[in-house]
Order: C-alpha cells, then sequence, then structure tokens
C-alpha cells in the first residue's frame, strides 16, 4: 500500500541572527583545511570587510632563486613558507545580485586583497552563474589562487555530512544521525512484530484462523453491555487471512450481492455477514442469536438464487489490513472465554483506528463446454464500488443504509 515519505524542508538560515549564521560558517570551515589559526574577526566589529580570517598550514618551503642556494656549492637550509591567508566574508541575506556581489566584495580593502590566498564568500541565499562569475572574476583580476561560493545549497550539503551533525542540531535542532537511530529501532520494532505475526497466526494465504482484536486501553472485556450489540464492544473477532505487504490481512466482511453486467451498478444484502467461520466461533454470540442469523442467512440466499441471474450473482468481499507496526502485541494463547489469538491494537467500537479496506464485487467464473473442450470464464469484478452507483435489487430487510 502507497506511503509517505517523510522529507526535510529547507533550512530556515533566515531565523539565525547574523553573528550566528557568522559563527555557523567559520565552523563549518574548520575541516575546509588545515588551520594554523583561525580568527573570527567580524566579532568584533570592525572586520575591514570579512567576517574571518584564516592561516592555512602549508607543507612546502619558499621559493628561492637557484643560485641563492648553490653559492660555493655549499648547502643552504631553506627557510619554511609562510602560511596561506584566508579571508570568509558571510551575508544572511535573501538575494546577492551581481552588482550587490560586486559591492560586497569591494568591502576587502586592496592592500588587503593583495595578501590573501583564498576567499570564502558564504550567504544564506542561492547564487546565480553571473553572481558566481563575478566573484570568480574578482578573484583572478587580484591574484588571488582560490575563490569559494558557498550559497545555500552548498551550506545544506556540508550540515547534512554525518560529520556536520552535531551543528545542525545545535543550530536547528535536527539531527539526521538521531533519526537514523529512530527509524532503525522503529524498523526493528515492525520485523519483530511480522516475524511474531507469521509464527502465532501464519506466514501463507492458505493459513485463515480466527483471531480476537483487542483494544489495550478497553477495561470492560470480556463484559457486553445489556443491548449485546456488537457495535458496543471494544474487541471484534475476526478471521485472518494470511499476510500481506507490511500487513496482515483480515476477512473482514462478506455479503450476497449483485453485480449488474454492465459491470457498474450493484448491490448487497449487508444486514448479515457471511465472513467463514466467525458466527460460528464468536464466544459472545448466543445460540438464539445464532439462529436467528442463520435463519436470516437462508432467505438472503434464497432471494440471491431466486431472483438475480446467475450472470448477476456476486459476492462483496471486504479486506481489512493491519500493519505491523500498529500491532501493540499479539497474545498467541487467548484466555478462557476467546481460546484463540489475541491482537492488540487500538479499536473504536471494535473497528481499528488505523485499518485500511478493500471492498471488491466478484460474479464467479462459469464452466463453459462449447466449442472446444471445457473451460472456466474469467470472473467478474469491481474494486471499491462508488457508492452512488448503488441501486436497490434486495429487499428493504435486506439492506441498511452504508455508513
Amino acid at each position: 500500500m502507497p506511503t509517505t515519505t517523510r522529507t526535510l524542508n529547507p533550512l530556515p538560515f533566515d531565523s539565525l541572527e547574523p553573528k550566528r549564521f557568522e559563527d555557523l560558517i567559520r565552523q563549518l570551515a574548520y575541516d575546509f583545511r588545515r588551520w594554523r589559526m583561525l580568527e573570527a574577526t567580524g566579532r568584533a566589529g570592525s572586520d575591514d570587510g570579512y567576517d574571518a580570517r584564516g592561516f592555512e598550514i602549508t607543507d612546502g618551503v619558499a621559493d628561492e632563486p637557484q643560485e641563492a642556494r648553490d653559492i660555493d656549492d655549499e648547502a643552504v637550509t631553506p627557510e619554511p613558507a609562510t602560511d596561506n591567508l584566508w579571508l570568509i566574508q558571510c551575508k544572511r541575506e535573501r538575494v546577492i545580485t551581481p552588482a550587490k556581489m560586486k559591492l560586497h566584495l569591494s568591502e576587502i580593502r586592496e592592500a588587503e586583497a593583495r595578501k590573501v590566498y583564498g576567499v570564502i564568500f558564504a550567504a544564506a541565499c542561492d547564487f546565480s552563474k553571473k553572481t558566481r562569475d563575478v566573484a570568480l572574476s574578482w578573484g583572478r583580476d587580484h591574484g588571488i589562487s582560490e575563490i569559494h561560493i558557498w550559497g545555500k545549497a552548498e551550506v545544506e550539503d556540508q550540515l547534512f555530512q554525518p560529520k556536520n551533525d552535531h551543528l545542525l542540531f545545535a543550530y536547528f535542532g535536527i539531527s539526521l544521525q538521531i533519526r537514523r537511530r529512530s527509524m532503525r529501532a522503529t524498523l526493528r520494532a515492525k520485523l519483530t512484530m511480522k516475524r511474531k505475526a507469521m509464527r502465532h497466526l501464519g506466514d501463507g494465504w492458505h493459513d485463515h484462523k480466527i483471531i480476537l482484536l483487542r483494544d489495550p486501553e478497553d477495561e470492560k472485556y470480556p463484559s457486553i453491555s445489556e443491548e449485546k450489540n456488537p457495535a458496543h464492544r471494544a474487541w471484534h473477532v475476526a478471521e485472518f487471512a494470511g499476510n500481506h505487504l507490511d500487513c496482515i490481512k483480515l476477512n473482514w466482511r462478506r455479503f450476497y450481492a449483485y453485480l449488474a453486467k454492465d459491470g457498474r451498478h450493484w448491490d448487497y444484502a449487508n444486514v448479515y455477514n457471511d465472513a467463514g467461520l466467525v458466527r460460528f466461533q464468536d464466544p459472545w454470540l448466543s445460540e438464539d442469536d445464532g439462529e436467528r442469523l442463520g435463519d436470516l442467512r437462508l432467505r438472503i440466499e434464497k432471494f440471491w438464487q431466486e431472483k438475480i441471474s446467475e450472470d448477476e450473482r456476486a459476492h462483496f468481499r471486504v479486506e481489512c489490513f493491519i500493519r505491523y507496526d500498529d500491532i501493540i502485541e499479539i497474545d498467541e494463547r487467548g484466555d478462557d472465554i476467546a481460546q484463540f489469538p489475541h491482537v492488540f491494537v487500538s479499536l473504536k467500537n471494535g473497528v481499528p483506528l488505523r485499518g485500511s479496506y478493500c471492498g471488491e464485487l466478484i460474479v464467479p467464473g462459469k464452466l463453459e463446454e462449447e466449442n472446444g473442450p471445457a473451460r472456466i470464464s474469467e470472473p467478474r469484478t469491481l474494486v471499491n464500488p462508488d457508492l452512488s452507483d448503488r441501486v436497490d435489487i434486495f429487499p428493504s430487510e435486506f439492506r441498511k443504509p452504508i455508513r
């Protein structure tokens, strides 16, 4: 059955105070290079056009003329290279146009720009190609070796990496690692319940047996009201009909029905549920009620056979699906009253609160012996019929309104 996949909305960078956005970018930059020092210059207020300054450790040595290294064939000890200087500029703005990008970069003083090896320009918005080209052109004009543009998408990409999960949680209260552990626990619980259902209820389509659906919060079980109305119970006797995808399947209802030859119009005798063995194994059904229902079934069946043509005699079958993760527990032994498995789920008037249902009208195939060897024709079916297409075929004593 179709399910909805939960996804994350775009991260709300706009909700961060500007200084906190600078902190986030600076902390993401810690793993960007090997830093000797990473300074939060923007915190002081006067930032000279940038919000953080970093000194990248280099492994090389300073370049020297060849003659300076080989004077008189004497070895000259090389001097260590200086650190690469990086500037980080942060803007928590909704839109940055090419003109605005040029304006922001011009805030970096020319004297400072000539000493810079690399620049990171980060903003809480997406950049167009033209805006990125302006930044790259500015970097080339000032002899800057590397310039990196971190837009909203790039910052999100970094935050969703496992190594930055702590920053995602600290700034936005989201932890993908915690979500993953929660998903793992949920999946384990579902698979455990699936194995339990297969072990105690059955693992094939032929494993039909009676079960009792019970609400774990019901305190009146097993007493029923004086009216003896099944709708007043907080439990329901049903027939287990196997497993389907992530669910157990129940034969929920079965009615004598009519399906017109046009395959659209239909009717059913919904005062009596003819679902398998339920009537014969329901401990709360008295002998008198059993006889009354048996007589009702005979009268409905007689009308169905005598008044409806064979080509239009159908059964209306309703199946109920209960997901494994909606099952709270299974008591495979039952009790003295209902001596068959009890499945605990949340119910309202005996109906699963989160159950899914599928109704299907079926006219069985007929034996055909003409024009060749005998064969059984294909059955006619109508899945989930439209309520507006229900017609009056059965007498009113056999029909009731659909809730």
